[in-house]
């Protein structure tokens, strides 16, 4: 045989050596044992669960945390861009829940805003109405639409921030799957329906599986990031999956206020005649 011969010979030795079934083979003439056939009646493996439908998350949530009030009082620290920190003190009182519920806020301290108060009425299938209350003045004014995006007395939520939405305001895409903080979320994005007015183009809504709460909200106006907020330390209340800090992030003005939840109940009475405009002139 000729040199070239003998060396294609030697080539083809080496791929068929080389191969997966001669590797199998001498693998079972070391004594390894062939790979076992599946068994009879074997179960195929599950599929994965489909994704969750976005919407029906979304009501979940709402049910979960609907009730018939809610009191609480509230300890707002507010940080600004050169790491000044503020703090106010407020009331917080609601009667229902998301798009059928009225809220009183009163500011209880400091003294430069004790005693500011704003009522607001939501609505299932409209943007609600708000009157704020100033003593020192003695009057109140209704909220236009307009100023809904501005500052709630120097803290970082907007006055719409402080609205109670109801499910049916938004429509929603599921955007896939993350952790924060260490808990799986759905991860959801959230635009305004048409005629339901928001200074936010779109919001990102985190949502933990294990208890239907939010983790996370991202608020943007267009591609700009404005406003996070983050759900933490939570604790069941009465049967509630309730944030006992609440913290909010502007990244227009590169500020931020935590609020702390006090004295929290839950479906505790509260007189209807409570959250009117003439209350609020009362205090």
């Amino acid at each position: 045989m000729s040199r070239a011969g003998r060396w294609v010979l030697s080539f083809v030795v080496v791929l068929v050596a080389a191969s997966p079934l001669a590797a199998q083979r001498a693998g079972s003439q070391r004594g390894a044992p062939p790979p076992k056939p599946p068994a009879k009646g074997a179960k195929p493996p599950a599929r994965p669960a489909p994704p969750p439908n976005p919407r029906q998350v979304i009501e979940e949530l709402q049910k979960r945390a609907t009730v018939t009030a809610q009191h609480y009082e509230g300890v707002l620290r507010v940080t600004d861009a050169a790491g000044k920190v503020s703090e106010k003190r407020w009331i917080y009182d609601r009667l229902g829940s998301g798009g059928s519920s009225k809220t009183v806020i009163r500011f209880t301290g400091p003294a430069e805003v004790k005693g500011v108060a704003l009522l607001i009425v939501a609505y299932p299938d409209r943007v609600s109405d708000q009157w704020m209350w100033t003593p020192a003045i003695n009057r109140e004014r209704r909220i236009a639409s307009q100023d809904r995006r501005t500052r709630f007395f120097g803290t970082d939520f907007s006055f719409e921030d402080l609205d109670e939405r109801d499910v049916e305001h938004n429509d929603y895409v599921l955007r896939g799957e993350e952790t924060i903080e260490g808990d799986p979320c759905w991860k959801i994005e959230s635009t305004p329906r048409a005629g339901m007015r928001s200074q936010y183009t779109r919001s990102v809504l985190w949502v933990r599986k294990s208890n239907y709460t939010y983790a996370q909200i991202d608020n943007f106006a267009g591609d700009t990031l404005i406003r996070r907020l983050n759900y933490r330390n939570m604790v069941n209340v009465q049967n509630v999956w309730t944030a006992r800090l609440i913290e909010v992030q502007d990244f227009t003005r590169k500020s931020r206020t935590s609020l702390s939840l006090d004295a929290l109940q839950y479906n505790a009475p509260l007189p209807d005649n409570q959250f009117t405009i003439e209350a609020l002139r009362r205090g």
